[in-house]
């Protein structure tokens, strides 16, 4: 009887055991997907955010791993147009419509920032745009930034032709400003909220920008820089799509309800003194225009930005609809 029992417990263990090795192993975690995205130097706002994301690990939590790879204007926009990079994280409208025109098949997929753009002076002969006529402005002039400071100066009459454009990248610009080596300085945010931490009476020209805009498209959103992808690289990887725009979204989550920590991580070298404006400047979210949104939901507005570009001649014709994607987010 004892020997019966023995070797029934015996059979079951074997049988176990046959059954353990018939399972399926769990299958390994699958591993995040490696993504490179071309983006401007600090302080631009293409690299307002990529800090933050690698920090709080928010590509790692949408199953992605993001390296950014910083170039300076005219060199992002080469290697983005020529494939090198599929990705670009300081896509600028403008610059992506361009790119269209020249054949290249690319679509903006969400925007992250609104428009906003400043010229200021330290010269006292230098009260308005059309005073820069003859004059020299040092400026940024391959972004979409610039293109825009084209179409609002035209709209107030000033003649840009007759300005002397000094050519450099955004990092320059604060230093152009601050030696008062142009007449005037193009620039944006977060540059000019740096600028203004050193330079506190430097002075701000008039642009006009909300009623112009609203008189010309009859909205006063202007979607501004977002991500962009290669049509190829999106028809290969369409799931990767509402991942990146999840991370990016949470992102932006993130800087707006932690504006010191997010400062911090921004600008780790900074002063106290620009550490403190760039907390003021999130808080405050009116230059900055943080908006993070799917292109399909600002389509509209974008066209009106290609149409701004055609009227300064940045643009021959309108960009195709393709350029703008459509499909959901979620």
């Amino acid at each position: 009887m004892k020997f019966s029992l023995l070797r029934t417990a015996g059979c079951a263990l074997l049988a176990l055991g046959a059954a353990a090795l018939a399972a399926p192993a769990p299958a390994a975690a699958q591993a995040p997907a490696k993504l490179r995205i071309v983006v401007f130097g600090f302080p631009s706002l293409g690299a307002f955010m990529p800090p933050v994301i690698k920090a709080k690990k928010l590509d790692e939590a949408n199953g992605l791993d993001i390296e950014f790879v910083e170039r300076p204007p005219d060199a992002y926009t080469t290697q983005f147009n020529s494939g090198e990079f599929k990705l670009g994280g300081s896509a600028a409208l403008l610059t992506v419509g361009l790119a269209d025109a020249r054949g290249i098949k690319v679509k903006y997929l969400f925007n992250l920032f609104d428009f906003w753009g400043a010229v200021v002076t330290s010269r006292p002969d230098v009260k308005t745009l059309k005073d820069l006529e003859g004059k020299d402005l040092a400026a940024a002039r391959s972004t979409t930034n610039y293109v825009m400071f084209e179409f609002f100066a035209k709209k107030m009459g000033a003649d840009v032709s007759k300005i002397q454009v000094v050519n450099t990248a955004p990092p320059g610009l604060v230093g152009y400003a601050i030696a008062d080596r142009a007449a005037a300085v193009q620039l944006w945010e977060p540059a000019y909220t740096l600028l203004k931490t050193k330079k506190p009476l430097i002075q701000l020209l008039d642009t006009n920008v909300d009623k112009t805009w609203k008189d010309f498209a009859g909205d006063n959103r202007i979607p501004y820089l977002g991500v962009a992808a290669h049509t190829d690289w999106i028809e290969q990887n369409p799931t990767l799509v509402p991942k990146l725009y999840a991370t990016y979204k949470a992102a932006g989550e993130f800087i707006a309800k932690n504006p010191a920590e997010a400062a911090e991580l921004i600008a780790p070298k900074s002063t106290p003194e620009d550490k403190a404006a760039l907390v003021s400047l999130i808080k405050a979210n009116d230059r900055l225009g943080m908006n993070v949104v799917s292109a399909a939901d600002v389509r509209k507005q974008i066209e009106a930005v290609y149409k701004a570009g055609i009227d300064v001649g940045y643009l021959k014709a309108q960009p195709s609809a393709d350029t703008i994607y459509e499909k959901s987010m979620k």
